[in-house]
């Protein structure tokens, strides 16, 4: 007998995405056409759950219009649940522009998102029992409570009400410094970790990218230096090690390792950490050692860290996937060939991800 798929619920904003094309600067395309499509973190965690195979719902709040409906029929689409969206009166679409980096120029984020309608609703406007009936798993992250004291409060109150049902929780740390504004009275910084630290008293895996730890927890890998595209990756075990010993709840600890070389040229895998066994494994290996994938030619890295996430969650949730070592060796494939798709969505099918994770790297056509 077949067993179904687990549930998987998210929660956080969905925006429209309006990029420059190609690699041209916004102030090049504009006045022009810019291309739309509809992304956000948790949004991106459920499309490409649904794409692996997995069943995945996703909830936000927004508002009544075209626009809006054009998003829920594209999330619909893509098979993710869409029944528990609330839809208001009141606030709007939140809006990101993009132009891609290439080379030794970075890619650049262009936030339009104040009074989105995600950032307006409070948690007890959302139905959670409903939400949460027959659920395995509830993911967020650090990108919606960054939005408004109210969206904080929110994904506070979805975490309690997921962990009292029994679902597993994760969350994304999401560090974004543009955002996390909405108190004028604490740098954003501690703001963040503040709000954070609260929400990680509710949640069993952390996931997070090579710099998070530090810019949220104030948790360091050793000698990294992000910017400079150098990692120390022995040293994030012990990063994770201290998580968990600061939030005795948490299971594990996923943590992306990118050594940004440029914005075309990127070394890309992860680290899975098991804290009942108190053992780190990092994927891809090559004769038993980490050995990143050289991403030579990014087509879009943004995602790249949601598809890791989504990769994570489903694997754990797979009876054939969860032994950590493989968990994270399918999220570190997932996420690599996410790279590879234009868009923050990742269309990767399960078998791709299998065949990437066998050693089948070379591209070739599929005839």
């Amino acid at each position: 007998m077949t067993s179904h798929p687990a549930r998987i619920v998210t929660f956080g904003e969905v925006m429209g995405r309006l990029a420059a094309p190609g690699f041209l600067r916004l102030r090049q395309a504009l006045p022009g056409a810019l291309d739309i499509t509809f992304a956000g973190a948790e949004a991106n965690v459920a499309v490409s759950i649904a794409s692996l195979g997995g069943c995945a719902s996703f909830i936000t709040a927004l508002p009544v219009n075209p626009v809006a409906d054009a998003c829920v029929g594209m999330l619909r689409g893509l098979g993710v649940d869409v029944s528990h969206i609330v839809r208001t009166d009141y606030g709007r679409l939140g809006l990101y522009f993009l132009e891609a980096g290439a080379n030794q120029r970075p890619s650049n984020v262009v936030y339009d998102r104040d009074h989105s309608a995600v950032s307006l609703t409070p948690g007890d406007a959302y139905a959670w029992d409903a939400a949460f009936a027959n659920a395995a798993w509830f993911h967020v992250t650090g990108i919606t409570p960054s939005l408004s004291r109210t969206a904080a409060e929110a994904a506070l109150c979805a975490a309690r009400e997921a962990q009292a049902r029994g679902l597993r929780v994760s969350c994304d740390l999401n560090f974004r410094k543009k955002l996390w504004r909405w108190d004028p009275e604490v740098k954003p910084r501690d703001l963040a970790e503040r709000t954070m630290r609260a929400l990680l008293k509710h949640v069993d895996l952390v996931v997070a990218n090579e710099a998070d730890a530090g810019d949220v927890l104030s948790i360091r890998a050793g000698a990294s230096d992000v910017e400079a595209g150098r990692l120390d990756i022995d040293r994030y075990p012990d990063v994770a090690r201290q998580i968990v010993a600061q939030f005795p709840h948490v299971r594990h600890v996923a943590i992306t390792l990118r050594e940004s070389l440029s914005a075309s040229h990127n070394n890309w895998g992860g680290m899975l950490y098991d804290a009942a066994s108190d053992k780190a494994h990092f994927a891809p290996e090559r004769n038993g050692a980490y050995a990143p994938y050289e991403i030579r030619s990014i087509v879009d890295r943004v995602g790249g860290g949601d598809a890791f996430a989504a990769g994570i969650i489903f694997a754990l949730t797979t009876p054939e996937l969860a032994d950590p070592r493989q968990a994270v060796a399918f999220a570190a494939a997932s996420s690599c060939l996410a790279h590879s798709i234009v868009g923050d969505l990742n269309y990767t099918r399960r078998p791709e991800v299998e065949a990437l994770m066998g050693g089948s790297a070379s591209g070739r056509v599929v005839r």
